[in-house]
């Protein structure tokens, strides 16, 4: 049998007990063309619903764990996949289909558009909160914990992103195999403190006005307290990320140790 060729962009979608939610996307996915652009795998943290079963059933190639890995673990997992089986582009959206599909398209393109000096963005964050994004309801304490880190990262970085905590993000080739590398990506809660990381490394990140929708179906991982835990973990992980880097300069440099069959493979 002859094998499909790989198309040069992987869209990860992580899920867990997401059975009532995946089929849905995947569809809206189809309709959008999405699945003539990217091949999708679906990252199945060992669901202890239908996911997995529903998600092949959509079209989409998918990876069980056998035990429940976490949020961070699964993507650092994609990008490993994603790196052995020479994608030059990756993109990561949730299960629960918060993620409007069409920012997608517009991701990828910003992915490969060139600036005045030739090169492309290393990371594109899809941005509830920048200039031509449509409102999106939020929390009190969500408002807080997107201002504390958006202060933390402009002090230790000089750069001000709207949206560091976002899920919905475009990756090039040479930064999601630098996160699939050993210890250089959170397997826990990866957002913000990653955003701080790769930008002081050097690694370029724009935003792009992003649409998406509250969740309608399932139980989200920040309900109850965990937003406020949460808060403080990743409040105290961007200020480990500045000091790691900036004071005892871990990774700093590795940007420029990729070799072109690493990038270009």
């Amino acid at each position: 049998m002859k094998q499909e060729k790989r198309k040069e962009l992987l869209l990860i979608i992580p899920a867990y007990n997401e059975e009532k939610n995946i089929g849905g996307l995947l569809d809206r996915m189809k309709d959008a063309g999405i699945f003539d652009l990217a091949d999708v795998l679906v990252m199945n943290d060992a669901s202890r619903d239908r996911t997995a079963e529903v998600a092949a059933a959509h079209g989409a190639r998918v990876i069980t764990h056998v035990f429940n890995l976490g949020y961070g673990s699964g993507l650092q997992l994609g990008y490993k996949y994603a790196r052995k089986n020479g994608y030059q582009y990756l993109i990561q959206m949730d299960a629960d289909g918060q993620h409007d599909v069409c920012n997608v398209k517009a991701i990828y393109e910003l992915l490969k558009r060139k600036d005045a000096s030739g090169n492309c963005p290393d990371i594109v964050l899809g941005s509830r909160f920048v200039e031509g994004a449509p409102k999106y309801p939020t929390s009190l304490v969500k408002k807080m914990a997107y201002s504390i880190f958006r202060f933390f990262i402009r002090l230790g970085t000089g750069k001000k992103y709207m949206d560091p905590t976002t899920g919905l993000q475009g990756l090039s080739r040479r930064a999601f195999c630098f996160y699939a590398g050993y210890n250089h990506f959170d397997d826990m809660y990866p957002d913000a403190n990653m955003i701080m990381q790769m930008t002081l490394l050097g690694f370029s990140v724009e935003e792009v006005p992003a649409v998406m929708h509250p969740r309608t179906e399932g139980k989200s991982m920040h309900s109850g307290l965990k937003p406020f835990v949460y808060m403080f973990r990743m409040t105290f992980s961007i200020l480990a990320v500045w000091v790691r880097i900036r004071l005892y300069k871990v990774d700093v440099g590795a940007i420029n140790e990729f070799s072109e069959e690493d990038v270009l493979q």
